[in-house]
């Protein structure tokens, strides 16, 4: 399994449109984001951008493989429903908005497999999908091949916050299914009405404005914050062909209009 991630690593480095010289030149050049690629994460209410770069457009995520599943603690994007900023560190990011409302039940204590998060908490999920010919694993490795190395990919993102109840939406509904009309597919993902999309790039705290990922991602996010019943993501992390057992870390908003492409 080890061989297997770092052969997918060493492609996800080949896959890239920068050469690692010019990766490691963001690090002292502002103004080398613009030629990275427009950025993720963004406030998804601002339409504003003016990156030039652009890239095929991915189709719907049912005509694409589903090819990685994991979530962050908190919200990496802004959006409407999560909106508390959560500060700058590697688990900061943005907050669900109306939790007051949540009961001292849905806020009971829970335990599980799921390492880094707890009853109150925000999280974002991203199912992948790549139009590469794969199978489903664990990294962003899995989204690319050896006959694959530049694909398009899309991310399908909703918020959740974390909720002790049993009426809330269960994980185990989005988990990943099998293949569907000849796509892996997850089982169903959380409604994509009203979702805003928009042009990016991959996410995560190793990159900032000076330090871009230049990885090319089509971001379909929704703009609504739902409750998950975290015993079933709990249980979703004791067995998943994608090996999460934890909250990734966050990405500082990208706020510079030059990192950021237009959303229509």
């Amino acid at each position: 399994m080890k061989k297997i991630i770092l052969v997918a690593s060493v492609l996800a480095l080949t896959a890239c449109t920068n050469s690692a010289k010019d990766v490691a030149k963001t690090a002292t050049d502002p103004n080398a984001c613009v030629n990275s690629g427009p950025q993720t994460p963004r406030d998804i209410s601002m339409k504003e951008g003016t990156n030039p770069v652009t890239f095929e457009v991915a189709p719907s995520f049912s005509k694409m493989n589903l090819c990685n599943i994991h979530f962050h603690k908190n919200a990496e994007n802004k959006g409407p429903e999560f909106s508390v900023f959560k500060g700058d560190s590697k688990t900061g990011g943005y907050a669900c908005n109306k939790t007051e409302t949540l009961t001292d039940k849905q806020l009971s204590a829970v335990s599980g497999a799921c390492k880094g998060i707890r009853t109150g908490d925000t999280v974002e999920v991203h199912w992948v999908h790549t139009s590469c010919d794969i199978k489903p694993g664990p990294t962003l490795g899995a989204c690319l091949a050896e006959d694959c190395k530049n694909p398009v990919l899309k991310v399908e993102t909703q918020v959740f916050v974390l909720v002790n109840d049993p009426k809330a939406q269960n994980f185990d509904q989005f988990r990943y299914k099998e293949k569907v009309n000849g796509f892996h597919q997850a089982k169903m993902l959380p409604s994509r009405s009203g979702a805003v999309q928009f042009l990016g790039s991959t996410t995560g705290p190793k990159y900032n404005n000076q330090t871009c990922s230049p990885f090319k991602v089509n971001w379909s996010v929704s703009p609504k914050c739902n409750l998950l019943d975290i015993n079933s993501l709990h249980k979703w992390c004791e067995s998943n062909i994608f090996n999460e057992d934890h909250a990734h870390g966050v990405r500082k908003l990208v706020v510079d209009k030059r990192f950021l492409s237009p959303i229509k």
